[in-house]
């Protein structure tokens, strides 16, 4: 299942990822916000986030104007690796490289075409467990202390 969530400045693309998502039958949750009336994006992206840190839903997408604030406010989650992604190719490599589990959208920056294909790119990539990688994840997850 996919954890979704968004600021109003996101609202509109949210509604095309769900769109998106329900046409391939693939379960979503939405974890708000439901309107286009300003409100305060950490909420929902930290509901994403500690739905996919808890096992809740497989990974998550997050959506606000630029995408930067709501991916500062999912990555305060412990265990959670979210990527601000513009293009497929940062999609894919996040994915591969980071196992990423949460993809930011800024819906000002990418068209709903583009983020369409984002999400795509995010959803069927698996991360291929290379000993580098796991072992580069592994320390993005350590305590900060104990980090080099």
């Amino acid at each position: 299942m996919i954890a979704i969530g968004c600021d109003h400045g996101g609202y509109g693309l949210k509604q095309e990822v769900m769109n998106y998502l329900a046409e391939r039958n693939t379960a979503y949750k939405d974890f708000g916000c439901y309107s286009a009336q300003s409100c305060d994006y950490p909420a929902f992206g930290q509901a994403v986030a500690r739905a996919v840190a808890s096992g809740e839903c497989d990974r998550g997408i997050v959506i606000c104007t630029t995408g930067i604030g709501i991916s500062i406010a999912a990555n305060k989650v412990r265990g959670i690796r979210c990527a601000l992604c513009s293009d497929t190719v940062s999609a894919r490599l996040t994915r591969e490289h980071n196992n990423a589990n949460v993809l930011a959208l800024g819906a000002g920056i990418v068209g709903p075409n583009l983020a369409l294909s984002i999400v795509e790119t995010f959803l069927n990539t698996e991360f291929p467990g290379e000993e580098k990688h796991c072992r580069r994840v592994a320390a993005l997850e350590a305590p900060e202390e104990t980090m080099n």
